[in-house]
């Protein structure tokens, strides 16, 4: 039988360590993300979760379950957050295909026991009064976790459904060059623009070999990505120290282990763009990047030239997809040939005021 507890660890060095083992373990049995393994979730965890749930599931004696969320307090309520800070100067961090880490692979056993970690997440006692309404926050997750919230009996609330385009990188059976797979349009830009680049030197795509060498590959992103979004009268994803801070742990940890990836696309000496990639189970997942719009003519198209050699790069070495993650921007669709969905909602109990009064007027419409 299954049994699922939660608990407020304690996340100092000798708790980081025992959550990591057992973290790590499960995580090569569930088939996790990137997102879910403990690269990702672990790093700058004492900071990234100042309050922390952790959610366990075990059958019998054996660990089948985990999910850690973080808890924000508010006037007459709190929120947990799964697998995400709530501090706001970390909230350009982005998270996705998220979800608990669970190493059930019956679906519909699987499920039952998702629903029953958010259920527990939603009414398990954590040192709260009854009085004190949680809601749960679920960023980035699959289909699966968005059908397990609705059996909680909660509301659920959706705040968007985004599809995240990738290209499936495994032979065709025609074994047709990658580009060869791309639509007409597509394959003249690319061309046109590779050929304009290539006047300038031989098109490089670099992956920095250290740590070192990838800090002064993610200066130079951030350098590109900031004067991209400055010129939209925006800000970028870097704009806070915190941030800056977790991508430069991100990476001195996760360049030697061959989970992060910084990538520095060059046409001769000149470069073209920055990509920061997560290598993960033959999955890339495109994150960061920064490209040189200003010194770009019009028939450059320096995200689209750096996407492709990177997609070449990696089907070289063997990787069966690149996964642009969610959103629908143009040079995602013109490389993707393939999508998953991903959701953002917020589960409530049934007994919340928002799930109370949101009830009441479905049936004054009626």
């Amino acid at each position: 039988m299954f049994h699922t507890t939660m608990s407020r660890p304690i996340l100092d060095e000798p708790g980081l360590a025992q959550l990591e083992r057992q973290w790590r373990a499960l995580a090569a049995e569930a088939g996790a993300s990137y997102f879910q393994d403990w690269g990702w979730v672990g790093c700058m965890a004492a900071e990234r979760y100042a309050d922390p749930v952790l959610i366990e599931v075990k059958r019998d004696q054996t660990l089948v379950g985990l999910a850690l969320f973080n808890r924000r307090k508010w006037p007459g309520g709190a929120s947990l957050h799964l697998q995400e800070s709530t501090d706001p100067s970390l909230a350009s961090i982005f998270v996705e295909h998220n979800g608990p880490l669970l190493s059930i692979i019956d679906p519909v056993l699987r499920q039952a026991v998702l629903a029953s970690m958010l259920s527990c997440a939603i009414n398990g006692p954590i040192g709260e009064t009854a009085l004190r309404a949680r809601r749960l926050v679920l960023s980035g997750v699959p289909p699966e976790c968005a059908d397990a919230a609705l059996m909680t009996g909660g509301l659920v609330a959706e705040k968007s459904a985004r599809i995240a385009p990738y290209a499936n990188l495994s032979c065709d059976g025609q074994e047709r060059p990658f580009i060869q797979r791309l639509s007409r349009n597509t394959r003249h830009q690319l061309r046109r623009s590779n050929r304009i680049y290539a006047a300038q030197g031989p098109l490089t795509v670099r992956r920095a070999d250290t740590a070192v060498e990838g800090l002064e590959f993610l200066n130079d992103m951030v350098a590109l990505h900031d004067r991209t979004w400055a010129a939209r009268g925006k800000t970028g994803a870097f704009s806070t120290a915190s941030v800056r801070r977790f991508y430069q742990a991100l990476l001195a940890d996760g360049i030697p282990a061959g989970e992060v990836d910084l990538i520095r696309v060059a046409a001769g000496e000149t470069a073209i763009g920055y990509l920061m990639n997560f290598t993960h189970a033959g999955t890339v997942s495109a994150y960061q990047s920064g490209f040189d719009y200003a010194s770009a003519g019009s028939h450059q198209k320096p995200g689209l030239t750096s996407h492709f050699l990177a997609i070449e790069h990696y089907q070289a070495l063997g990787f069966h997809t690149y996964d642009f993650l969610a959103g629908a921007d143009r040079y995602k669709l013109s490389l993707a040939n393939a999508h998953r969905r991903l959701h953002w909602l917020s589960v409530m109990p049934a007994w919340h005021p928002a799930s109370i009064g949101t009830r009441l007027r479905q049936l004054m419409h009626l």
